[in-house]
């Protein structure tokens, strides 16, 4: 039975998803702020987390940052619920490594599908088929089994989306993907997110890279069409 923890400080909220996900077969957990969804966390990480950004004590990018520093809670998928008047915000989470955002009000049906592709997509990573192959492009290494990219011999940590946006370029260098593509690469054929979400994923693969190598320019964007990586 997959964990989920829910973590809002909107109880009328908190105890509708709550019922919601239960009825669907799912554990849930909740947390009324982030202080105690961090202390929490990090004894029992859950399957995939559910965060409100604006909340007290720790607000949702905050956890996430720091749930994003630890091992057992690095990759752990991650949607955001954000208001209406809150697209910065959805700009910063997803570079700061979050999987998805839903916009409230939101259905209660989309947040379930939502849920199930992000939790079929980890299952896939934590159980590769057997002997799949390494995916090696010059400097850069994916191993798709243990999920661990190295450039040039040096780790970059990526999240789940991440490393399947880079893999999706990288199977075919030279060859532009369009958004459409690269979100299927990522999310899969059964769930929709705009082309924010995936700018906002490339520009933080881009960032990880060029810390570890300022020179790294393989991704190219090419304005109006999509991306791809360099031959």
């Amino acid at each position: 039975m997959p964990h989920i923890a829910l973590v809002d400080d909107d109880l009328n909220i908190v105890t509708s998803v709550q019922m919601a996900l239960e009825a669907e077969g799912f554990e849930v957990r909740t947390y009324p702020d982030g202080d105690e969804a961090l202390r929490g966390l990090s004894q029992r990480p859950a399957d995939l987390a559910i965060l409100d950004i604006k909340m007290p004590r720790l607000n949702g990018m905050e956890l996430l940052q720091r749930l994003r520093q630890h091992s057992a809670t690095a990759t752990m998928p991650v949607i955001f619920l954000t208001s209406k008047d809150e697209e910065v915000d959805e700009i910063m989470g997803l570079r700061l490594g979050a999987d998805d955002y839903i916009k409230k009000p939101f259905s209660q049906r989309l947040l379930i599908e939502r849920i199930r592709a992000l939790l079929r997509r980890e299952q896939a990573r934590l159980a590769p088929a057997s002997g799949e192959a390494l995916l090696v492009r010059g400097d850069l290494i994916l191993d798709g089994a243990r999920h661990v990219c190295t450039w040039k011999g040096k780790p970059i940590e990526l999240t789940v989306t991440e490393f399947l946006l880079l893999k999706g370029l990288a199977q075919r260098p030279g060859h532009v993907k369009n958004r459409d593509q690269l979100m299927d690469s990522a999310y899969g054929d059964s769930i929709y997110v705009d082309d924010r979400t995936i700018d906002s994923h490339i520009k933080r693969v881009r960032r990880k890279f060029k810390e570890s190598d300022p020179d790294f320019t393989q991704i190219e964007t090419l304005y109006g069409i999509g991306y791809r990586y360099k031959e």
